[in-house]
């Protein structure tokens, strides 16, 4: 499964993965080249073909390359990428990013005035639950398959399987986070159209939670697994953010900052994990060698996975105007002229002090720092965080489709999630510590001790600026703002915030998206989310 080979991407879907429990979605296989769940698992060596498959559908959109036998229906295949689609509702709802294409849907999400009609919203949800079928599909198949392999078979074959129950324990948390009570179907449930029904936040949560710590043992060692594979690193980097955020999914008073110190702590005291040298090489073409923070990445091969979604959205939506495609970023053709910064993220990188925090990875030759017009590309300062080059300059294997891994779970983030949680009054931490973690981070980025903090400076709205400067579109900044109550509303505000230049307030429904009309209009156990 190393950079999934071309064979591992074969065309393994099964008529039944979506028509078995999600009708609902009005969506149905567009590949039926294979039709029996026999012919799939005649060999075990399918399983982890399959298993590729699960892997690969966080950012792949179906059997054919960039285009042709898509999974989900749409006019540009490539927005139905899981990881595409997600980082848009992650980073364009909010301060960190803002698009220039004037799509409907992109609109919305920056103004923050979306409805249940939103376009983006509801390929994401597909995505999801397309995403969950195939995990349900390859459990509730693969499972009972298991005691008539060999001994050795046997042993890698539960991994597998418990590496499938990690990934559909993963979409359930994308589900919680986006639309909180969803549609709920395991294997547990037969094959055959029905319509699922609805589960509160809290008892996904719960289930979750539970599935998290049924799996572990199962799972490989922490850096044990094959790149880009999970492994109990992986569950525990879940669990703790599962837990930092039990307040916004279980209701007030419900906090678990205990428990996400306790995962935490897991990571850290293994010692597999230490932080890269250069903040810069975490998000180049060859950052697949940087396992020593990256705890789990969504894998991506410029050659073999072929599409216009993941981190090859991310790249050519950032890059236009000036900025040299090809040498600077490694992808021909110029780029997209999409997205950019706002206005207020990039004051987070002003230092009164003067001194240089490297972690602004920004390009701003021709480009104004105030934006007056969201459709145009030149108002806005750029990111240039994510390249296709490598951290010697060469380029990736193709200059279309990028080489560069997106690091999901980090270190980095393991570090600031341990010093928020002590700040918020978990127990098993320690400030000194907390502090020292924070440090690291910014010692790394400023090449010396300049920029470290003390205690007294260790504030929650230090954190949440810390987290900004340290993961900024890395998917992680709507459910923080959100974490810290200042996502909607007129707490924060910033540029184009509710479609006004300076900002301005929005309503509060807005910290959870709506479930999708289509969606509603045929599964009648689905209750809206207030506010729509």
């Amino acid at each position: 499964m190393n950079r999934y080979t071309t064979s591992t991407f074969a065309a393994l879907l099964v008529g039944s993965v979506l028509t078995s429990c999600f009708s609902d979605l009005d969506t149905e296989p567009l590949n039926k080249r294979i039709t029996t769940s026999a012919s799939v698992y005649k060999d075990p060596a399918s399983f982890k073909q399959f298993l590729a498959k699960l892997y690969g559908a966080m950012t792949l959109t179906g059997q054919r390359g960039e285009y042709g036998q898509p999974e989900i229906n749409a006019p540009d295949e490539g927005t139905t990428s899981f990881l595409r689609t997600y980082w848009s509702a992650q980073e364009i709802t909010t301060d960190e990013c803002i698009s220039a294409w004037g799509d409907p849907g992109l609109t919305e999400f920056h103004g923050q005035n979306w409805s249940e009609q939103n376009g983006y919203v509801q390929l994401l949800y597909q995505r999801v639950f397309i995403n969950i079928a195939y995990c349900n599909e390859f459990i509730r198949e693969v499972t009972p398959r298991i005691d008539g392999l060999s001994s050795s078979e046997q042993a890698e074959v539960k991994m597998f399987v418990a590496e499938a129950r990690f990934l559909r324990a993963l979409y359930y948390y994308f589900a919680l986070d986006l639309w909180g009570n969803v549609p709920f179907v395991t294997e547990a449930d037969a094959p055959g159209a029905f319509l699922p029904k609805q589960i509160s936040r809290a008892d996904l949560f719960d289930y979750i939670q539970k599935e998290l710590e049924a799996i572990e043992p199962a799972l490989a060692a922490p850096g044990m697994n094959e790149y880009a594979r999970a492994d109990q690193a992986a569950a525990w980097m879940l669990l703790a953010k599962l837990n930092l955020n039990a307040e916004v999914y279980r209701g007030a008073g419900n906090t678990r900052y205990t428990e996400c110190l306790t995962y935490c702590n897991k990571i850290i005291s293994t010692g597999k994990y230490s932080l890269t040298g250069q903040y810069k090489d975490l998000f180049l073409a060859d950052n697949d060698r940087l396992r020593n923070e990256v705890i789990f990445p969504i894998a991506e091969d410029g050659n073999s996975g072929r599409g216009y979604g993941g981190v090859t959205f991310i790249i050519h939506a950032a890059v236009g105007g000036s900025m040299d495609a090809d040498g600077g970023f490694g992808i021909a053709s110029g780029g997209w002229s999409g997205n950019r910064m706002t206005n207020a993220f990039v004051d987070k990188f002003a230092d009164p002090s003067g001194d240089t925090d490297h972690r602004a990875i920004f390009y701003t030759n021709g480009q104004t720092l105030e934006i007056d017009h969201p459709t145009v590309f030149t108002e806005g300062y750029l990111c240039a965080k994510f390249k296709n080059l490598t951290s010697t300059g060469a380029k990736g294997q193709n200059p279309t489709f990028v080489d560069t891994d997106f690091p999901l779970f980090r270190l980095a983030d393991v570090y600031l999630m341990y010093a928020e949680a002590v700040k918020r009054g978990g127990s098993g931490g320690d400030l000194n510590t907390a502090v020292d973690y924070v440090n690291q981070l910014r010692t790394r980025a400023y090449g010396n001790t300049d920029g470290n903090i003390v205690s007294a400076d260790l504030t929650l709205p230090f954190i949440l600026d810390e987290r900004g400067r340290e993961l900024y579109w890395e998917a992680q900044r709507r459910t923080d703002l959100i974490r810290f109550g200042v996502f909607s509303g007129d707490v924060y505000l910033w540029d184009w915030k509710g479609n006004v230049k300076d900002g301005a307030s929005t309503q509060t429904h807005y910290a959870i998206f709506p479930i999708p009309a289509s969606d509603r209009a045929v599964n009648t156990n689905l209750v809206q989310n207030p506010g729509y």
